[in-house]
Formats: structure tokens, C-alpha cells, sequence
């Protein structure tokens, strides 16, 4: 199989075995994946390694989709190995490209407006970032009770770190982050979540919650991928296409 690996002089299109998975694992052939900015130093302790962990494809006949843990070689393959706990039936109405997206970047929005922002019904929220992968998530699924700039809130969910998070520390009794660690802030990492990923999936398909693209590159250009994560003016995400849908 084709594969971006991940070396300490950058990547590479390798051709490598189709790996067989292992007891609680399926094999997915991989349609699309998308990726994170600054992921490529994730894995420098176990290098060399396939990046991405966002995909959609097909395990078993069946079309899924899954954030995978962080801790394994990822899914920028023809084919990966994926832990069946975390797939979750890929959502009608979206493509694969779109499913891929919605993976990482929907789990951290909902992970930090509810698991640990604790947003309610009755409270307001200001997403920072809100035109980035995570943040149109956030804003989307905190609909009416999102606030602009300035404007009171209970809760500041953040995606952009720096200047901007340390401007808002104190603006609400909440503020999360999944950008930066800071005084004040509650900091996480975004975890793989079967369940809260069939949610997503189930706003998607009543056109509550629609992931936005950025760009779209074949397996071939994966650098020129991560490059456009670094560029300036990005809105939605970046997703490897690996076959077409």
C-alpha cells in the first residue's frame, strides 16, 4: 500500500505492507484524512510514522469514520489499522472528505463547549477562532447561545492560543482551551469518543452541524498539505484525499 511516513528529514510516499490488525482492530481502507497543524511533532519519539488521525473509509463493507488514538502510527494509507471501539458509522449526506473532517475538529468543539466547559442551555459562549477547523465546529454547535467579541458570556472556548487567549482570560468564569496552557484556563487534549462521534454524526445528517473544507490534496502532495496548514488566511480543513468516494 501507498503511504505518507513521517522521517526526521520530513515525508515520504512510501510503498509499505498492508498491516493485519490484532484482536479488537479492523482493517479500513482509507478514502480520506484529515490533519491538525503542528501534528508532525506528535510522533518524533517513534519516528518513522504515518500522520493523521482523522478518517473516513471502509472496514468490513461497512462506511466509518473515527478520530484514532494518538499513540499508534496514523491514517495517511491506502489502508490502516483501527481500533474498533472508536468507529462509528460514517454520516448520510456527507463524503468522505467531509466525514474525515468532522472528526478531530467536531470531538475537541464538543469536548470543550460540554465536557469541559459545561456549557448549558441557558449560558452564552465566545468561540476563539471560530473560522478555523475547530472553531466553525464550536460555533456551530453552540447556535443561539454564541456571542461576539466583547459581548458577556459564561464560557470563552478557545482554538487560537497566544495574544488572543491571553486577552480573554478573565472576560468569563469559564475558559477553555485547546490551544495553550495558561493560568486560568482549563487546558485538554482531545480524546477519541464512539458515542459523542455518532452525535456529530446524527447532527450532520439533520444539517445541524456541517464541516467546511479548506482544501483537498491526494496522498501524493501530503507536504504540500501541511504546508497549507501553516499558511495565513485558512478557513474550515485541510483533508488528504486518499481514494475517491
Amino acid at each position: 500500500m501507498r503511504a505518507a511516513r513521517l522521517h526526521e528529514d520530513g515525508l515520504r510516499i512510501e510503498e509499505l505492507p498492508v498491516p493485519e490488525p490484532k484482536a479488537g482492530e479492523v482493517l479500513v481502507r482509507v478514502h480520506a484524512a484529515a490533519i491538525t497543524r503542528g501534528e508532525l511533532t506528535w510522533p518524533l519519539d517513534r519516528l518513522p510514522a504515518i500522520p493523521s488521525y482523522e478518517l473516513s473509509g471502509v472496514a468490513d463493507g461497512e462506511e466509518v469514520f473515527a478520530l484514532t488514538p494518538f499513540d499508534r502510527d496514523g491514517v495517511a494509507a491506502e489502508y490502516a489499522v483501527v481500533p474498533t471501539a472508536v468507529l462509528a458509522r460514517r454520516p448520510l449526506g456527507l463524503s468522505h472528505v467531509e466525514s474525515a473532517a468532522l472528526t478531530l475538529a467536531g470531538l475537541t468543539a464538543w469536548q470543550g463547549l460540554f465536557d469541559h466547559g459545561g456549557l448549558r442551555e441557558d449560558e452564552r459562549v465566545r468561540v476563539l477562532g471560530a473560522s478555523g477547523g475547530v472553531g466553525h465546529l464550536a460555533a456551530q454547535l453552540a447556535g443561539t447561545r454564541l456571542v461576539g467579541e466583547n459581548e458577556p458570556c459564561d464560557l470563552v472556548f478557545d482554538t487560537v492560543g497566544g495574544d488572543v487567549l491571553a486577552s480573554a482570560v478573565g472576560s468569563a468564569p469559564r475558559v477553555v482551551s485547546v490551544a495553550e496552557e495558561a493560568d486560568g484556563v482549563i487546558y485538554f487534549v482531545v480524546e477519541p469518543n464512539r458515542n459523542e462521534l455518532v452525535e456529530l454524526g446524527r447532527l450532520a445528517e439533520s444539517g445541524g452541524l456541517e464541516p467546511q473544507i479548506d482544501s483537498i490534496f491526494p496522498l501524493d502532495e501530503a507536504q504540500a498539505a501541511f504546508g497549507r496548514l501553516a499558511e495565513h488566511g485558512k478557513r474550515g480543513k485541510v483533508v488528504i484525499q486518499v481514494s475517491s468516494d
